[in-house]
């Protein structure tokens, strides 16, 4: 039988920034879940993590629902539109956002990532980071290559600008007892993972337990925008 998925979605401005920046993408009807985060130092943030977000919407709408989805596409087409709205409103800069999201098609669950907002999966007590951030420090790391100090956190892929992103795509068989955390990094840049397996693993609706998340966040400080969305595997 196909499990049953029941999922929440919180997005929260933080205590410094004047404008919230990140988009949630969640519709329960089309099985989609996950996050865009506008990239900082970059204008016109929110304009690109919504068009991000609802380019993603619109296409796998337009799909059969039991098609399933080409991720690699979808993120190119929102990668189109993005650069598109960038020409308009910045047009020596343009525009960018991160994207990292998941398709549910019947028993598995499609993961596209671009960028530094993340995907977790808890299950059993343990949590795991299934997306690797697309940031020079790591592309550093994995070249055996010095990271210069003030550029680890900068993105070296994003969605609307160049190069074309090429998203990190993985298919999961949904296992019941799973959680799914889809969050921005105002949420994974101010706790552990230990203390994010810790509060997945708690009683509650995923609701509850995505504030809270962010609530922990704005005890922080809440220097960022903090937005999550959270997907329960349960029993069909």
């Amino acid at each position: 039988m196909i499990p049953q998925l029941r999922a929440g979605a919180l997005s929260d401005i933080g205590r410094l920034r004047l404008d919230n920046q990140d988009r949630c993408l969640f519709d329960e009807d089309l099985g989609l879940f996950g996050v865009a985060d506008g990239v900082g130092g970059l204008p016109g943030g929110a304009a690109a993590a919504e068009t991000a977000a609802t380019a993603v919407t619109d296409t796998l709408r337009a799909l059969q629902a039991e098609r399933e989805p080409d991720l690699a596409a979808v993120v190119a087409e929102a990668n189109r539109r993005v650069c598109e709205i960038g020409r308009q409103l910045s047009p020596v800069l343009g525009i960018a956002s991160t994207l990292t999201f998941a398709c549910r098609r019947g028993h598995r669950l499609a993961i596209a990532h671009v960028g530094d907002s993340r995907c977790y999966r808890w299950h059993a007590g343990k949590l795991h980071c299934l997306t690797e951030d697309h940031s020079v420090e790591n592309e550093a790391r994995k070249r055996g290559e010095a990271c210069p100090p003030d550029h680890r956190q900068a993105l070296v892929q994003c969605v609307g600008q160049l190069p074309a992103p090429v998203p990190d795509v993985t298919v999961r068989s949904l296992v019941r007892g799973e959680r799914y955390l889809f969050c921005t990094d105002g949420v994974s840049g101010l706790m552990s993972d230990g203390e994010i397996g810790s509060i997945l693993g708690r009683d509650g609706t995923p609701a509850e337990l995505l504030q809270q998340l962010v609530s922990l966040a704005l005890r922080r400080g809440g220097p960022d925008n903090a937005s999550g969305v959270l997907v329960f595997v349960d029993e069909a």
